[in-house]
């Protein structure tokens, strides 16, 4: 089966042998996984993790191991790659994306395969989750990254009615913002410079969208929409670290920056802490999500509470893998980019948009 691996600084397609299901395990026939940001930086070298690529697969159950009663060849799921081990001193205190054994599980061998294999810790501790019938697979791939701001929002208290400024509008910013419009906050605004993301701001509940290059309009725009008090949460969804020099003056008095994004392998702050202390502002680091906010999400998808669909751009065959990699690190030209799987074609529903060819999508073109 056809693999898509980090190797000697670039994402290639392996030949390996198809997984079997040992006892408690699944195996799953990939439809879609989307690129993440964190796959785009294990490729630039810039993420201290494991160089397994791929966490946003979706597929359908291919080959159920002894003991699985669960679930049925033929189920459309969702997996989720990490668990905690919901025992040590970090879990029992609820910090479950920080446990030291969370990030050690994965994928085998990761979601840009033809097939992976789901180990038994995944299956019993509820990592896999049946997609409702009403879901795409386009939806279901993104449910992975929309609860990691789900776990976000519920880590830094966010409540009815805040106002959230998000410094980056990629993919995994537009899906903070749609899910804080969802919940129901007061106002959003946002920074980016990609026009085709600003777009797809607007269309998400995004009041204003600034430049991010001039910092004295970003704070104005805030002061403005809100009242000049300042945002109650301040997003970093971008390692820059201007980013979060810059969030420490729009938030307001005893209000929060989430540190979202991932932040640039050994940057370092030049901002003046004195500010933050005077005004009491909470700094938040958030990382990854959970089983319980993944299920939470996927209500919000299937009760249409939350459009998340729009956001994909492209989807590319895993044959194709290499150029669907170059094609997600251009924010002009693409919002979310999908890696399609054997299962991708059997669906019932249709896209709204094709895939497009090579030519088209390397030549700056998109739905």
């Amino acid at each position: 089966m056809k693999v898509g691996v980090l190797s000697e600084g670039r994402v290639q397609i392996e030949e390996r042998p198809a997984p079997t299901p040992g006892p408690g395990e699944l195996v799953v026939t990939l439809a879609a996984c989307g690129i993440c940001g964190t796959d785009l930086e294990k490729l630039r070298g810039n993420y201290r993790t494991a160089g397994i690529l791929g966490h946003e697969a979706v597929g359908s159950v291919d080959a159920l191991g002894e003991g699985v009663e669960k679930f049925h060849v033929g189920d459309r799921v969702f997996v989720h790659h990490h668990v905690p081990c919901y025992a040590c001193e970090v879990c029992r205190r609820g910090a479950f994306t920080f446990c030291p054994e969370y990030a050690k599980s994965n994928l085998d061998p990761g979601g840009f395969a033809e097939k992976f294999r789901v180990s038994a810790d995944h299956v019993r501790k509820g990592a896999v989750l049946r997609l409702d019938p009403k879901l795409t697979w386009e939806e279901g791939a993104l449910l992975e990254p929309a609860a990691c701001a789900l776990t976000a929002l519920r880590a830094v208290r966010f409540d009815s009615g805040d106002r959230v400024m998000i410094l980056g509008l990629g993919p995994v910013g537009l899906l903070y913002a749609r899910v804080a419009h969802a919940l129901g906050a007061g106002w959003i605004g946002g920074t980016e410079l990609s026009p085709l993301r600003r777009d797809a701001a607007s269309r998400g509940g995004v009041e204003v969208v600034l430049d991010p290059r001039d910092p004295a309009k970003v704070r104005e725009a805030v002061e403005r929409g809100t009242h000049g008090a300042g945002a109650d949460l301040v997003v970093v969804a971008t390692g820059a670290p201007a980013a979060v020099e810059l969030a420490g003056s729009l938030g307001r008095r005893g209000g929060t920056v989430n540190l979202f994004g991932l932040p640039l392998a050994g940057s370092r702050l030049g901002m003046d802490l004195q500010q933050l202390y005077l005004r009491g502002l909470r700094v938040v680091p958030t990382y990854a999500t959970t089983e319980r906010d993944v299920a939470d999400l996927h209500a919000l998808v299937a009760r249409g509470r939350l459009p998340v669909a729009d956001l994909v751009s492209h989807r590319t065959p895993l044959a194709e893998i290499e150029e669907a990699f170059e094609l997600a690190a251009r924010p002009g030209v693409a919002l979310k980019v999908l890696v399609t799987g054997p299962a991708f074609a059997g669906r019932r529903d249709e896209p709204a948009a094709t895939t497009l060819s090579s030519a088209a999508r390397l030549s700056g073109e998109s739905l």
